[in-house]
């Protein structure tokens, strides 16, 4: 942020973590006052954070991300140009070359991917990646619940929004937590769509 002399503010959202996630936030909020918490008492999921994140954002430009840095944040500053420069209502990071299980992430993605390109006429590779850039009005115009936050340009399509875009983002392998997605996702973000 410093080095691209972006004003900025982080909301960091401890979805109901066991481990010392909330005390590190505290920490690092006290550091810097451009750095914000929200707890949650238990896990809610992701679908919940992104709505009070979406909720306490104030940026023009908002950029989701996991905490587990599968994605970069060295790809923020590209994001943000697409979103302000080449006027995107929203841009989606695209994971070419994943780092996940062949069975149990790369193959169901494609299907799934493949799937809701067909079903919704977005052009886009994938829809699940963490990492996206969107203008405010974007993220302050949908309502994410559920396993709906899988579907999020479908949700900003629905609200009016068509300027989609999409970024090679580079995918590494996870280095902190482990995934809490089982095989129940294949049957609940289905039929949430649905």
């Amino acid at each position: 942020m410093n080095e691209n002399k972006f004003k900025y503010e982080f909301i960091l959202i401890d979805d109901g973590s066991s481990d010392d996630s909330w005390q590190i936030i505290e920490k690092l909020g006290a550091e810097n006052a451009n750095i914000k918490g929200i707890k949650f008492r238990r896990n809610y999921g992701k679908a919940a954070a992104l709505f009070c994140g979406f909720k306490a954002a104030k940026g023009n430009v908002v950029i989701t991300m996991d905490a587990d840095l599968q994605d970069s944040p060295e790809e923020i500053p590209d994001l943000y140009k697409m979103i302000i420069n080449q006027g995107y209502d929203l841009v989606s990071g695209w994971k070419k070359k994943r780092y996940d299980p062949l069975l149990t992430k790369n193959i169901p993605s494609k299907f799934y991917n493949w799937t809701v390109r067909r079903i919704t006429g977005i052009k886009l590779h994938d829809f699940n990646c963490g990492l996206k850039a969107y203008k405010n009005k974007v993220v302050k115009s949908i309502e994410v619940y559920g396993e709906m936050h899988r579907y999020i340009p479908v949700l900003a399509k629905w609200a009016g929004f068509n300027k989609f875009g999409e970024k090679e983002v580079k995918h590494q392998e996870r280095k902190y937590g482990v995934t809490k997605f089982g095989i129940e996702r294949f049957i609940r973000g289905p039929l949430e769509f649905i």
